[in-house]
């Protein structure tokens, strides 16, 4: 009991106003490696100067190649600038200290007041900074590269309702022209060729198709129109295998049951081929009853909006 009495007014008078404290334990001791600095200055350099040489690649016209490897040398000197900082240029002894410590001493905060404002420390900072800026004004400035936001455009085709199925020289379609097992590609009267109207005309059969019944209707005597363009990356979808009813795309292999609404049954695709409604015409020719329903191509964020 006694020697706590004693030891706490020790305490006490140690940490009293105006008595002097117990030395601070010794200041980290950074690093002094000449060499690792200007590794890190040149790596960091090099950086910058890659970053704003893809930029000034990129508004004179790009080339991949070269941006590449510009791109490269940018990553990478940041990277190894990093690296051989915290390795050889960073503190490495762990301390602790006990209390936080009171204020400097006169002299103490006079030399540090006195020190020079820019280091090579800081020099090095402002250096990696700059080279950051240069990799992100290169990364940023092909924003301005997009072009207009499509809006409706790929919710739409060239279809409309009444417009004849022409072939790729504009001459109308008729149905003796596809035997059964057959197809044809097809595209909307006065659009001949055009890229997202192209379309699949095939001729499976009365009584095969197993699509929903309100799609019947849409493949007269067994006359079915699907689109052309994949589903997943856009490819034309230009194979038919006749006795399993089954499109191929050439790309990827993706496989899609024409008796079943197109669905996909193999490969990467997971939405089917879109249908178009037609009619069968007195004369043999056909015509379509709309645009299709579904937006034709591979998918996109806001598919499901309708635009």
């Amino acid at each position: 009991m006694n020697d706590r009495t004693t030891e706490r007014p020790e305490r006490m008078r140690r940490s009293a106003p105006g008595d002097r404290q117990e030395p601070d334990p010794p200041p980290l001791a950074i690093p002094e490696n000449p060499m690792a600095e200007r590794i890190v200055g040149a790596a960091f350099v090099a950086a910058l100067l890659a970053g704003f040489g893809l930029l000034g690649v990129y508004l004179l016209g790009g080339q991949t190649q070269v941006e590449a490897i510009l791109l490269t040398i940018c990553l990478g000197g940041i990277g190894a600038g990093i690296i051989v900082w915290s390795q050889a240029l960073l503190p490495n002894r762990i301390v602790s200290e006990t209390r936080h410590p009171l204020r400097s001493e006169p002299d103490e905060e006079g030399g540090v007041l006195a020190a020079p404002a820019i280091t090579r420390r800081t020099m090095l900072i402002r250096l990696m900074a700059a080279a950051f800026a240069g990799l992100g004004a290169a990364l940023a400035i092909p924003v301005f590269s997009l072009g207009p936001a499509p809006g409706r455009d790929l919710f739409v085709t060239p279809w409309r309702s009444g417009l004849r199925l022409v072939d790729d020289q504009g001459a109308v379609v008729h149905r003796d022209q596809i035997p059964m097992g057959g197809l044809l590609t097809v595209f909307p009267d006065g659009s001949p060729g055009s890229a997202d109207g192209q379309t699949l005309l095939i001729n499976v059969g009365a009584g095969l198709l197993q699509v929903a019944p309100d799609r019947l209707s849409w493949a007269p005597e067994g006359f079915v129109a699907y689109s052309k363009v994949c589903t997943h990356a856009g490819c034309p979808v230009g194979l038919y295998r006749a006795s399993l009813h089954s499109l191929i795309c050439p790309c990827h292999q993706s496989t899609f049951d024409v008796l079943r609404g197109a669905v996909p049954t193999g490969g990467p695709a997971v939405r089917p081929l879109p249908q178009l409604p037609i009619k069968l015409q007195s004369d043999g020719t056909f015509v379509a009853l709309g645009d299709f329903t579904e937006p034709v191509g591979p998918s996109f964020w806001n598919i499901h909006s309708g635009g």
